[in-house]
């Protein structure tokens, strides 16, 4: 008795649900019809469109460009300026020399960026130097640039025992020599790699400080390393300008009264060989901006003065107490900075940054205190003393 009620029950079941889907199939057929038929909202728009349109465009549609008529966007032309004067061949804005000579020479602020106001401003572009070829590609272009390109000798005579730049016939040759690397900038990075791990990539970005025509970072090319250079312009050219036609990245540039156009945590390595830097001056604010520029562990080179001074005092027309002095209040600062030294040899020093403050070595001072992070990327003509 009970299995014949199962069997009805399923039958039962069965049958309601074809009614169900027959009923659904029925309701989406009359739903489909009803919109078709265009009675549908929104549908009589929708099918009107598609019976006037061919193809699916609609026949008095408007392409054409709407501005008003008082904006003609089709006759505008380009203004052209014209040459400047051929006298004008070495002018920058930024830091002409007559412009510059007015302002304090007090912490090297003549030397930093000073643009004309737009009353000053020439409205021509400055011509390239007579007879200006295309420069040679790299690597050639590290070691010899074309003298019609940058025609200027000072550097060749002022510069001659150090091996900065040399004229060969109607070609400027860099021999890769540099102040205090007479031997050549590779001999001078081999030195350093004997304390710095340049050549297994860890370093891998550097900032050259006073760089002259930037020999060393050319040659750092070779590591795989990354250089910056700046250097300032001086009373005759600038030096930057030699490194830029050797296609080495430079720019105009001193450390005087605003802060490095570099963010924080930038370099794996600073480097200055001879800068003339005033690194003790200010109670050490050119240190603390390298340091800010300096990545944890990162490494500080300095080469020339005070460093060797037993050796150079007399070279350098200076007294033996000034430079034992000021080469104390370097290590001092870098002390204070938490920079270990790892290296000083003959003309070169070398100190690592800490990695944290859990590593530094730092000596108590009560009357030293670490300096806040805000602000410390804010850096376009902000003052360096701030």
């Amino acid at each position: 008795m009970g299995s014949k009620m199962n069997s009805y029950d399923v039958r039962t079941r069965r049958f309601m649900m074809i009614i169900i889907v027959v009923g659904l199939c029925c309701f989406f057929y009359v739903l489909g019809a009803w919109q078709k038929s265009g009675v549908g909202r929104g549908d009589s728009i929708a099918l009107q469109i598609t019976r006037e349109t061919e193809c699916g465009v609609m026949p008095n549609l408007n392409f054409e460009t709407h501005h008003s008529n008082d904006v003609n966007i089709y006759t505008y032309k380009a203004k052209n300026f014209e040459p400047c004067d051929a006298t004008l061949t070495d002018y920058t804005p930024c830091h002409d020399q007559n412009r510059a000579m007015t302002f304090p020479r007090e912490h090297m602020a003549y030397r930093e960026r000073h643009c004309p106001p737009n009353k000053e401003k020439l409205r021509c572009l400055i011509p390239a130097p007579k007879g200006y070829v295309t420069p040679f590609p790299w690597p050639k272009s590290r070691d010899y640039v074309p003298y019609v390109n940058v025609p200027y000798k000072s550097l060749i005579v002022e510069k001659a025992i150090q091996n900065w730049v040399q004229l060969e016939g109607n070609l400027l040759k860099f021999p890769g020599g540099g102040t205090m690397f007479p031997q050549g900038a590779d001999a001078y990075i081999d030195e350093l790699a004997s304390v710095i791990p340049i050549v297994d990539g860890t370093i891998r970005t550097a900032l050259d400080t006073g760089c002259g025509v930037a020999s060393w970072g050319a040659y750092l090319f070779k590591q795989n390393v990354l250089t910056m250079s700046f250097a300032p312009r001086d009373s005759h050219e600038a030096q930057v300008q030699f490194a830029l036609e050797r296609g080495v990245p430079a720019v105009i540039g001193v450390l005087g009264t605003i802060k490095l156009p570099y963010p924080s945590r930038a370099f794996d390595m600073v480097h200055c060989s001879r800068c003339l830097i005033q690194w003790t001056s200010n109670d050490g604010m050119y240190m603390m901006e390298v340091d800010r520029v300096l990545r944890p562990g990162g490494y500080w080179i300095l080469s020339g003065p005070p460093i060797n001074w037993k050796t150079y005092y007399k070279t350098w027309k200076r007294s033996e107490d000034e430079l034992q002095k000021e080469q104390r209040r370097i290590e001092e600062l870098a002390d204070l900075l938490c920079w270990e030294k790892q290296y000083e040899k003959g003309d070169v020093a070398i100190w690592k940054k800490s990695i944290n403050d859990y590593s530094c070595k730092r000596k108590n001072d009560s009357s030293v205190g670490m300096c806040k992070h805000e602000g410390v990327d804010d850096l376009w003509y902000n003052s360096i003393f701030s």
